[in-house]
């Protein structure tokens, strides 16, 4: 809970791709982290590791990295609080409970503290990633927008059974060209030893649906990996598995310098 931490960190490339990493922070500031309960504090929900496991896959890259936990605020959530999944259990802009259902706050935050957090948290996160995606578009003619998540493999409250290794976000194709989703669909498809889905459970938050407008040149698509793909444990202290990792980030390599190289066909000039 380190002071004056900055809401976002940007490490600008020159890809068309830009990587969303909005769910791998870890800070909460002090004042919020005493309101959460014993379990709240465990930060159980992160995005653990994702940003490692993403390191120094395509070159050039620009990523785009929430430092902020998602119980301060949800980067990937509508900044309205609507629901991604109307019927479904979910977790909202601020998280009440947790991915089980448990609740998370000693003391929930009222309207007036969810809207300061997304003033002070969501808004510059997402500022900063339209702001590079903008950039992007303007060197290549088009951004490439892909948004890194990992989730317990198993949690009754959100699905039932166990979630597929890979699973791929697009809002039933909305939210890119259809030869992005069929070449990521494909690379993991062909993945020997994994399992995957697109448009299953998880068809891409609001950060994906809001980016994503294919007819402007701007694509997105969402990556939600089971965390057993990577860690040694998907309980406390989820440790990262390294030797799982590097077998997982041979296709997480494929996939992204496949992405990038579609590019030049979606209409840009690289």
């Amino acid at each position: 809970m380190t002071a004056n931490v900055s809401p976002a960190d940007v490490k600008r490339g020159d890809s068309p791709v830009v990587l969303g990493l909005p769910h791998s922070g870890t800070h909460v500031p002090a004042e919020i982290f005493g309101c959460l309960t014993p379990l709240g504090q465990t930060l159980g929900d992160t995005d653990w590791h994702v940003d490692r496991l993403y390191d120094g896959l395509l070159d050039g890259v620009t990523t785009v990295r929430a430092n902020f936990h998602r119980y301060v605020i949800d980067a990937n959530r509508d900044p309205s609080g609507a629901s991604l999944y109307p019927g479904q259990n979910t977790t909202g802009l601020v998280p009440m409970t947790d991915f089980d259902g448990k609740p998370l706050w000693l003391e929930e935050p009222d309207d007036a503290e969810i809207e300061a957090r997304r003033l002070a948290w969501h808004a510059p996160y997402h500022a900063a990633l339209a702001a590079e995606l903008e950039r992007v578009k303007a060197i290549h003619g088009v951004a490439i927008l892909y948004d890194c998540h990992s989730i317990r493999s198993s949690i009754p409250y959100l699905f039932e059974g166990t979630l597929p290794d890979f699973n791929i976000g697009t809002n039933g194709g909305e939210t890119c060209a259809p030869v992005i989703e069929s070449v990521v669909a494909g690379i993991c498809a062909g993945a020997e030893g994994y399992s995957s889905v697109l448009n299953g459970r998880f068809k891409g938050g609001w950060t994906t649906r809001h980016y994503g407008r294919p007819a402007d040149g701007m694509h997105a698509i969402q990556m939600e990996l089971a965390q057993r793909t990577h860690l040694k444990t998907e309980a406390v202290p989820f440790d990262y598995d390294p030797e799982k990792a590097e077998r997982l980030r041979v296709h997480l390599k494929t996939v992204l310098n496949s992405v990038a190289d579609l590019a030049a066909s979606l209409g840009g000039q690289s």
